[in-house]
């Protein structure tokens, strides 16, 4: 049952964060809760395992996501490196302070933060002409025919990168269910762009935030293997959905998913 059950849930993980460029830690990590509350089998779980787990996991969901994504030229390569000059050291320092906290209280924080995330979207957009503004980085990229406009401003990137990063180590769920919203509300990014990138930026974040995880002894290797196969063909499916998707379909499956995972977490910590 054990073996089944965590191939299931690394496929669907994956499968939903690959298709909302999330990564799919904002799946497994309150399902991993829930699950430790509930069952026998999933006695181990702890804030420290979970985290361990999901960031090892994600390795192989931003691979897989990540190969197809690229493949199809949805990746924008410049504004990925230069996030990761921030979230590389920040996935480090979050990764060392998950150490210091119990379940209930990780499980608050992750719900808050969902919750905050969804609501960024429901926030006006910028409507101004990414062609008139100057500083930072000018970005086009062309899909399907069509020509986008979007900017990047340099210094405030990498920041933001940092504290993607330091969420990413300390809640496990990889950056992306930051990253997304940010690129998508904040620098006026295209969908597709926004999450096919957060993908690339999530498979090299999260192998420097494992390591760190490893290191600390937070990674339980025979249950970690077991959700690796489930989420490496979920990302590969994830990123094929994710192209017959419109922009505002990606954007409505984000607000949802997002909403209904913080209030199932908060609901988790105060209880």
């Amino acid at each position: 049952m054990l073996i089944v059950l965590s191939i299931l849930i690394g496929f669907i993980a994956a499968f939903i964060g690959s298709v909302a460029g999330l990564g799919g830690g904002v799946i497994l990590v309150p399902v991993l809760l829930f699950l430790g509350d509930r069952l026998d089998a999933f006695h181990w779980v702890t804030p420290q395992s979970i985290v361990g787990i999901s960031l090892v996991v994600m390795i192989f969901t931003g691979l897989s996501s990540t190969l197809s994504y690229l493949k199809h030229k949805r990746v924008d390569l410049k504004v990925g490196f230069i996030l990761m000059m921030g979230s590389i050291p920040g996935g480090i320092l979050g990764s060392w302070l998950n150490q210091f906290f119990k379940t209930d209280g990780f499980a608050l924080l992750f719900g808050i933060f969902m919750v905050t995330v969804s609501l960024m979207f429901f926030l006006p957009r910028n409507p101004s002409n990414e062609k008139d503004r100057t500083g930072g980085i000018r970005r086009e990229k062309v899909i399907d025919g069509q020509t986008f406009h979007y900017h990047l401003p340099l210094f405030i990137s990498i920041g933001f990168g940092l504290g993607v990063g330091v969420l990413s180590g300390l809640l496990g769920i990889g950056g992306g269910s930051l990253i997304v919203p940010a690129l998508i509300l904040l620098f006026n990014f295209p969908p597709h762009i926004a999450t096919a990138t957060s993908m690339f930026m999530i498979f090299f974040a999260s192998i420097t935030s494992s390591a760190t995880h490893i290191y600390l002894g937070h990674v339980d290797w025979g249950n970690t293997l077991l959700f690796i196969p489930g989420a490496y063909v979920g990302g590969m499916l994830g990123a094929v959905v994710n192209r017959k998707l419109n922009s505002h379909a990606i954007e409505w499956f984000l607000r949802i998913l997002l909403i209904l995972i913080g209030v199932r977490l908060i609901w988790e910590g105060i209880g």
